[in-house]
């Protein structure tokens, strides 16, 4: 889970990994140079729930790629046999971590799972609908996006929610992984996603697979600027850290 300034929302992302049906995991967190009490809740969080794996490491690389590489590598030289992610503004469902396994089980060696928008966000239900749909329309254009498509590729662009995946940590290290980038360079998420396509066709959205993410881009720049930001950032604010 990489982390910048997330002093708002990281408690409750950590209950929400600490309330896991399946509990038998390691939560590492990546701080990438928060400035706020960000790593001070990490400590007490832990420190309260002693029955929680939990490391905090830093990487001072600023980027969502750098962090989640960092992270992803510190699980997969550390024993893992198999890494997900998610963000520390997001809520993952109580049995995220057992349909995860589920899918594993099933013989996937990448997992993208389902993206909903935070039900306390202020949100009604239409633009929850109308957020959900938008993703719908965003997963169907990767898969005709000329710069999804090539020689070498096993199978379908799969859109690859950052902040809900899953992989084996031998196909991790095989791939790459994430570019080390920042947000504003490139996706690391689709760029993932592409590299693992050249390995395997043993990847899968998987539904039943649930975050339930921020709409704070939303609501800071209209859901046309949000699109318009994940693709290829044709929309590009002067910040793209909402907080």
């Amino acid at each position: 889970m990489p982390v910048l300034n997330e002093e708002k929302l990281i408690l409750e992302t950590l209950q929400a990994l600490a309330a896991q049906l399946r509990p038998d995991f390691t939560l590492v967190v990546v701080d990438n140079g928060s400035t706020d009490a960000s790593q001070a809740i990490v400590a007490e969080f832990a420190a309260l729930n002693p029955g929680m794996d939990i490391r905090l490491i830093s990487e001072p690389e600023k980027g969502t790629g750098a962090a989640a590489d960092t992270g992803m590598r510190f699980g997969a030289l550390n024993g893992a046999r198999w890494l997900a992610r998610t963000d520390a503004d997001c809520l993952p469902a109580p049995d995220w971590t057992l349909r995860i396994m589920d899918a594993f089980d099933d013989g996937l060696e990448m997992i993208a799972g389902q993206l909903n928008p935070r039900l306390d966000e202020g949100l009604s239900r239409g633009q929850r609908w109308l957020m959900l749909g938008a993703v719908e329309v965003a997963s169907f254009f990767g898969r005709i996006r000329p710069g999804n498509k090539g020689e070498g590729y096993l199978g379908p662009y799969q859109m690859l929610p950052g902040c809900n995946m899953a992989i084996t940590a031998d196909l991790y290290l095989r791939s790459g992984g994430f570019p080390r980038t920042s947000i504003e360079e490139l996706h690391e998420d689709r760029a993932l996603s592409n590299r693992v396509r050249k390995l395997t066709r043993a990847y899968a959205l998987r539904r039943n697979v649930v975050v339930f993410g921020s709409s704070r881009r939303v609501k800071a720049w209209g859901l046309p600027n949000t699109l318009a930001w994940y693709a290829d950032h044709r929309y590009r604010p002067e910040h793209v850290d909402i907080r």
